[in-house]
């Protein structure tokens, strides 16, 4: 392995041919063959453009020719990616030096220059570093005397439209020594571009007098407001990209752990030790040998990926999308194993990089804290991020071996973790209990000595008793579970979750790896446990903080997806993995059992409640049956509240908290004996009851024409709130909505927002005709109205009540009630037709297409007493309910209901049906056309 300047410059010697080149210097870049090219292009008879345009042509053959073999090797081997940059930066630097002695030397001779045409062409920026990327920006600085001369503003000229004819994208700047100071001085992106400066050719004294005066007139001066000063940059740039680096689609250069961050250690060690390689580190004492080894594997990984992104893209992209994971995992070759996808491998090393890059920014800054180039207030706001602090600090003396300095922890000797590894959850377990910082440098001897975290440290009862109490019974544990994943800690102490740590999950449902999202959820619990969240949460808040113990649901949240990336399903092995787990933490039976089956069911609530008829007494019969305690319910309550916070930001709403509240209640009744004795005919009862008092001003006569008109289904599937805005519509529209042909009736509509629920409630009044439900569900796609739920009743005097509940892109309340109104309109008059109109918009955007979603058919006849389920799991799109609702019309299926659940690209449309004759679908021969109407529905956008 090539030591680094992996982050550091390239030689500036021509004649050296270096180790780390990809090919031979003459297949790269024929020096030889080129410069007497240029010089008989130089001395052919004719006018300056004809040699300038002949020499043109000569830089852009040996330049094309040179990426075209650097690339070459780079697809014969995808290890070299760094070198790869280094050799590009090459390439390059031949290029620009060959065009700049022709124009200055050629074009434009001096036989005795004076003092003021002088000219030094020097690298900047990333370029400067010795690093191109095949679509970076290649970035100059021309150096002149202070008084500038024609002639050395001509060469410039000259020299860049040269460089530009060729295609390179040069950015640059022309100024005098004493202009790049003043402007260094106050402009900290010219300080840090000339910081990474390289000499080209041209006036060498001119570039040595500006690294001189740069390193002595300012560098030396201002070491730690530089340091603040980068750091905040760095934040602000975390902030912009997301804040994790865990994030599904990073950004290789400039998200958290990528590329940039490897840029900003090394202008800090440049900076303040003059030092740019990881081995010049490691002499200074920043860096022990193996961590040099991790910033050099970190490093040369970052810019393989990058090297092979920009190759996939054609350009200069430097986000690693969904298409392009997949993309570079095949060209890496990497394979399915284990259960894992080749691109879930590919991006879980991406991941471990992006984890080193943070391991090394704390190890860093332990170092230059040490070493006083910093003083402790200044890293004050990466330390808090680092260790997870609270501010404030309590008394008593530390366990024995950790010093409490300057309002820090840290050891005495940092060889204590390998002799006594328990000692790490003390040293955890104290910064936790006094709400202070952890010491980067007492941080980086735990990642030093995670090793020590063996067998023998898992069984003994004080590393388990510890463990507990920092993840259940210490006031902050979400904090403890950051300190123990930042120093591999954790990993270590639970193997199987040492298993999912930078495990991606290659869906666009999950914004973040699984070691990231069981640690969020366990944070979402304190949340709730504090209160935070009572507004959002309020049942499961008063659960959470009524909790005497909260090892169960703690640990249950910490394992829910130890499974994920194995063959099986993530939930029964987990469960499995929890049962031996669990006792290795010193809990007991019960509670093991009890933490394996919230592992085996933590998907049941959410399923259960976006998938089915909450109305249905079968739905709460058999969950109720699965859960069977009102105490494990509360459990599972919470766990699946926390486990869809922690999917990402977004995922969570107000119509899955309403749904999830409806499931508990109607379920705690039914476990606790509430709803014993509550028939069918008692809810028809009550719902009329209810009814009845919302439309008092009614008479008897009118109020018994509206009862008369609806199934007793129409009473027990709906809430009085929709049950009174059905009664208002129907009263308004009196006998407007029949015609003698039904597709030409009038059409009524009446909406209501419900913000607890995050939606908007819109019913449709006219007579039925075949196919409505499916011309209104696209008539509502085509305004971007999202159907969450639906329900459909036919009166029985023949007309259609339609209710749909949909929210807009952002998963609120839909707020333009009148474009649905017009929508629904121009279909059912047949002005638009829906299925030709939705194909425009069904084109997958590029970042979609990766995902496959398998159409899958299945039919339940036990889920509802009168009705057929059938649940149908697809890609989404736009369009698609109308689609399947289509199918199910050609098939003589009427719909009583639609609940709709998205999964980022996954969508489960859940159907509740009945024959023409009202009766179950339980024939084999019916079922399976109908189930091949909805695959083609979802393989073809439907029948025509």
């Amino acid at each position: 392995m090539n030591d680094v300047p992996d982050i550091a410059a390239a030689p500036s010697d021509r004649a050296a041919e270096p180790r780390w080149l990809v090919a031979p210097a003459a297949a790269v870049y024929d020096a030889g063959a080129v410069a007497a090219d240029l010089r008989a292009a130089a001395s052919i008879e004719a006018g300056d453009a004809a040699k300038r345009l002949e020499a043109c042509r000569i830089l852009r053959q040996a330049l094309e020719a040179g990426r075209a073999r650097i690339r070459a090797a780079f697809d014969q081997n995808h290890r070299i990616g760094y070198d790869v940059a280094r050799s590009l930066a090459w390439l390059t630097d031949r290029v620009v030096i060959d065009a700049f002695h022709f124009v200055a030397n050629d074009l434009m001779h001096r036989a005795s220059p004076t003092t003021g045409e002088r000219v030094a062409v020097v690298a900047v920026g990333g370029y400067g570093r010795g690093e191109l990327a095949p679509f970076s920006d290649v970035d100059l600085l021309f150096l002149t005397p202070y008084k500038k001369t024609a002639w050395g503003e001509s060469v410039i000229e000259a020299t860049l439209y040269l460089l530009w004819d060729l295609k390179l994208k040069v950015g640059h700047a022309t100024r005098s020594v004493e202009e790049c100071l003043r402007r260094a001085r106050s402009d900290y992106t010219i300080r840090t571009a000339l910081l990474e400066q390289r000499f080209l050719c041209g006036a060498p004294e001119l570039q040595e007098e500006l690294e001189r005066r740069l390193f002595d007139e300012l560098i030396s001066r201002t070491g730690p407001e530089f340091v603040e000063a980068k750091l905040d940059e760095r934040d602000a740039r975390h902030k912009k990209t997301g804040g994790s680096r865990y994030l599904l689609e990073p950004n290789v250069k400039e998200s958290k752990g990528g590329l940039r961050d490897v840029h900003t250690l090394f202008w800090l060690a440049k900076y303040l030790y003059r030092s740019c390689s990881a081995s010049e580190l490691v002499e200074k004492g920043v860096f022990a040998k193996d961590e040099a080894m991790r910033c050099r594997w970190a490093s040369k990984h970052l810019w393989t990926v990058r090297i092979a992104l920009h190759y996939v893209a054609g350009r200069a992209e430097e986000k690693l999308t969904f298409d392009r994971q997949i993309d570079l995992a095949e060209r890496f070759g990497y394979r399915e194993a284990e259960g894992q996808r080749a691109v879930e491998r590919f991006m879980k090393r991406y991941f471990l990089a992006a984890k080193t890059v943070g391991d090394l920014t704390g190890i860093f800054c332990a170092a230059l804290e040490e070493q006083h180039k910093k003083t402790p207030p200044m890293l004050g706001g990466m330390l808090r991020f680092l260790s997870g602090a609270a501010p404030a600090a309590r008394r008593g003396p530390p366990p024995e071996g950790v010093l409490l300095r300057e309002g820090r922890l840290t050891v005495e000797d940092p060889e204590l973790f390998r002799r006594e590894p328990v000692a790490i959850f003390r040293l955890f377990r104290e910064a936790i209990r006094r709400e202070v910082a952890v010491h980067p440098a007492a941080l980086r001897a735990v990642g030093r000595h995670r090793r020590a975290v063996d067998e023998r440290m898992r069984a003994d009862p004080e590393a388990q008793r510890l463990f507990m109490e920092l993840l259940a019974d210490s006031e902050d544990p979400p904090r403890a579970l950051r300190l123990m994943n930042l120093t591999g800690v954790l990993g270590r102490f639970i193997p199987d979750f040492g298993r999912i740590i930078a495990q991606m999950q290659f869906n666009m449902y999950h914004h973040y790896t699984v070691d990231e999202h069981s640690i969020l959820a366990v944070e979402t619990l304190y949340r709730l446990i504090r209160g935070e969240l009572k507004d959002e949460h309020p049942i499961e808040t008063e659960i959470a903080v009524g909790l005497r113990d909260r090892r169960v649901i703690a640990v249950a949240l910490l394992l829910h997806d130890v499974g994920k990336g194995l063959p099986e399903d993530h939930s029964i092995v987990g469960a499995r993995i929890a049962r031996v787990v669990c006792p290795a933490l010193g809990m007991s039976l019960a509670e093991t059992e009890q933490v394996a089956w919230l592992v085996r069911w933590h998907l049941a609530m959410s399923d259960v409640a976006q998938k089915r008829d909450l109305s249905e007494l079968a739905t709460i019969r058999g969950f109720a049956e699965l859960v069977r305690s009102p105490a494990r319910l509360k459990l599972l309550y919470v766990l699946t509240a926390c486990d869809i916070r922690a999917v990402g930001p977004g995922v969570w709403n107000g119509w899955k908290g309403q749904l999830l509240r409806q499931l508990y209640h109607e379920t705690r009744a039914t476990l606790t004996g509430q709803a014993e004795g509550v028939s069918r005919g008692d809810r028809l009862a009550a719902a009329q009851a209810a009814l009845r008092v919302a439309t008092s001003e009614w008479d008897e006569a009118a109020w018994a024409a509206h009862v008369a008109r609806f199934e007793p289904h129409y009473w027990t599937a709906l809430g009085t709130s929709s049950h009174h805005l059905h009664a208002r519509l129907i009263a308004e529209a009196g006998s407007s909505c029949r015609a003698a042909h039904p597709e030409e009736a009038e059409i009524r509509m009446a909406t209501e927002t419900s913000a607890a629920r995050a939606a908007t409630e819109v019913a449709f009044y006219t007579q039925d005709h075949p196919g409505l439900f499916a011309r209104m569900a696209g008539a509502l796609a085509l305004v971007g109205a999202d159907v969450v739920d639906a329900r459909a009743f036919t009166t029985r005097d023949g007309m259609a009540i339609n209710t749909f509940w949909v929210q807009d892109a952002e998963y609120g309340p839909f707020s333009d009630p009148d474009r649905l109104r017009a929508s629904v309109e121009r279909v059912l008059k047949g002005e638009v037709l829906a299925r030709d109109a939705l194909k425009a918009r069904r084109k997958l955007r590029k970042r979609e297409q990766p995902f496959e979603v398998e159409p899958q058919i299945v039919f339940d006849n036990d889920a509802a007493d009168r009705l057929t389920v059938i649940e149908v799991n697809g890609r989404d799109r736009v369009g698609l309910l109308h689609d399947l609702a289509r199918a199910l019309a050609a098939e003589s299926v009427n719909i009583v209901s639609a609940i709709i659940a998205t999964y980022g690209e996954h969508v489960v449309d859940v159907f509740y049906v009945k024959d023409v004759f009202g009766m179950k679908i339980t024939q084999p021969g019916k079922q399976e056309r109908v189930e091949r109407a909805l695959v083609t529905a979802i393989e073809k956008s439907g029948p025509s």
